[in-house]
């Protein structure tokens, strides 16, 4: 299962920094694309901070906070069952590493994420690709964790059961 984790998160990094790389060519110095009028555009911004603006300029902090959080997530999909009912989380949680691993990547070269996607309908900030990725599998994580699985699903993560195992 590892080795398709490790495929599928470089195929997904690898769509998201081709998405940039087109925007940077096609939009950087470009007025606004209009896909959907009044909708939804394709917009150019380098964003110097994270979601919504926040943190700007703050590149060494978002880097060792999202190193942190990188290596967390990837402890948690080390240690899920590989079973049909996790399956889904699996792949989840690779689209959360990924989406963060490919707005890491731009923090690194540039300093900046560029960011393209823009819903002009209700002033949405303007987003990426990675952005699709971390949060679309967020909100299912969430509803996995609350509506599907119970609380012996996740006795995997129970550290105090392991110790007690080890004694």
């Amino acid at each position: 299962m590892l080795v398709l984790d490790i495929l599928l998160g470089i195929l997904l990094i690898g769509f998201d920094q081709f998405t940039k790389g087109l925007a940077v060519g096609h939009l950087k110095g470009q007025p606004a694309v209009p896909l959907i009028d009044g909708v939804l555009e394709l917009q150019y911004l380098e964003n110097y901070g994270m979601a919504f603006g926040l943190l700007q300029n703050q590149k060494v902090f978002l880097i060792l906070t999202g190193s942190i959080f990188t290596l967390v997530l990837l402890f948690f999909l080390l240690k899920m069952p590989v079973t049909p009912k996790f399956r889904v989380i699996h792949i989840m949680t690779v689209f959360i590493i990924s989406g963060g691993l490919g707005n890491m990547l731009d923090r690194l070269r540039m300093d900046y994420v560029v960011d393209f996607i823009s819903f002009v309908l209700i002033h949405f900030p303007i987003f990426n690709v990675a952005d699709i990725y971390v949060v679309c599998a967020t909100i299912g994580m969430f509803i996995m964790f609350m509506f599907v699985l119970n609380e012996k699903d996740l006795e995997f993560l129970n550290f105090k059961r392991d110790t007690e195992r080890k004694l």
